[in-house]
């Protein structure tokens, strides 16, 4: 994780928090453009809903991806997960005060981003499964194979 603090110190940030959005907080901890984009609509479906379980989530993105990257919000301490529900915290350490203004003021605007214009470059459709077990639609065990009998 490669924060840029001094991107957010007070000049820089009063310039910031004129027109706040969550791409700025998604690159702060992902330089790769679609993690960041997987981020940020983690987080814009929080903002969305208050608080989000994890069975509201779309189906865009498969069920670990939305706990994946929920879960790194909560470890960076933007989310909280009480009552196996996701919600934004409150309470951030003083190393990421600035920071914590930003995503607060953010949260705080009415409008929201149309991640597909901040994300130009970001891959957004879902990927297909590569490997691990398969489910009953993949092969069937053969029957007509004979099975020798031991002899008495």
């Amino acid at each position: 994780m490669a924060i840029r603090y001094w991107e957010f110190e007070d000049a820089a940030l009063k310039e910031k928090l004129k027109s706040p959005n969550v791409k700025e907080i998604a690159k702060i901890y992902f330089e790769n453009e679609t993690k960041a984009y997987r981020f940020s609509k983690a987080l814009t479906e929080v903002k969305k809903h208050n608080e989000l379980r994890l069975k509201d989530c779309p189906k865009d993105l498969p069920m670990a991806t939305w706990k994946r990257y929920l879960d790194f919000g909560v470890t960076v301490g933007i989310l909280k997960h009480e009552g196996s529900a996701y919600s934004f915290t409150d309470r951030y350490t003083k190393s990421l005060k600035n920071i914590a203004i930003y995503i607060k003021s953010w949260v705080d605007m009415p409008r929201q981003d149309d991640l597909n214009l901040l994300f130009a470059t970001a891959h957004v459709e879902r990927q297909t499964k590569r490997g691990g077990r398969r489910g009953n639609s993949g092969v069937k065990a053969p029957t007509d194979i004979a099975v020798p009998q031991p002899q008495a």
